[in-house]
């Protein structure tokens, strides 16, 4: 069975080409379905279960971006692969996008061949990135690490026990194990973490968290 891959990309020529590169691998790879609006891309990703999913950062004004796309899609996509493919390489971004549960990130300046053994590596259990990304992804371990802002003071230790693990990576899931708690309850602090700390989503969050 080929990789089944799906694009958010609002650029369409790009995302054309790119679907042509995929499919032409012989049947490794099947891309049969690539969506310009994040919204809709909500809608039908969930249906469409691919295994991999390519997602651009800047969907377009008045959309929301890649990365808050990824962090919807997660909970409807739980086996999904997901891997930015962007033109930004600033380190809040890709901070912010492997934050939010993706895999891989990779530049659009990458070759074609590059982008295709990316979606393979992806799925075989690896992390691809590009030299200049992992160089960032690497350097961030040498940096020291962030201290709360006084806005973290508004959490009980428990929602802070839970924004640590999720600055980490985790997924909710996992919070609960480790934290041997239910996943409702998980829910429960994020909700109110949200709440105390003025904020919609899991990237904005962790930014005001830590001062980001």
């Amino acid at each position: 069975m080929p990789i089944q891959v799906a694009i958010v990309e609002n650029e369409a020529v790009f995302a054309e080409a790119l679907q042509t590169v995929l499919n032409d691998t012989g049947g490794v790879i099947s891309c049969q379905h690539f969506f310009s609006k994040p919204e809709i891309a909500l809608k039908n990703l969930p249906e469409l279960k691919p295994d991999v999913v390519l997602m651009d950062i800047d969907l377009g004004e008045g959309h929301i971006n890649g990365i808050e796309c990824i962090i919807r899609l997660k909970p409807l996509l739980p086996n999904a692969l997901f891997m930015v493919l962007t033109v930004y390489e600033d380190h809040q971004k890709v901070f912010d996008a492997l934050s939010s549960g993706a895999l891989g990130y990779v530049l659009k300046s990458a070759k074609p061949e590059r982008i295709i053994e990316a979606v393979q590596e992806l799925y075989e259990g690896g992390a691809p990135m590009s030299p200049s990304i992992a160089r960032k992804v690497a350097n961030s371990f040498n940096a020291p690490a962030p201290k709360p802002t006084p806005e973290s003071e508004l959490l009980t230790v428990r929602e802070k026990e839970v924004i640590e693990l999720i600055s980490k990576g985790k997924l909710e899931k996992e919070v609960a194990a480790e934290l041997f708690i239910s996943l409702k309850t998980v829910k429960a602090h994020i909700a109110n973490i949200y709440a105390k700390l003025q904020v919609h989503t899991r990237v904005e969050a962790l930014n005001r968290y830590f001062g980001r």
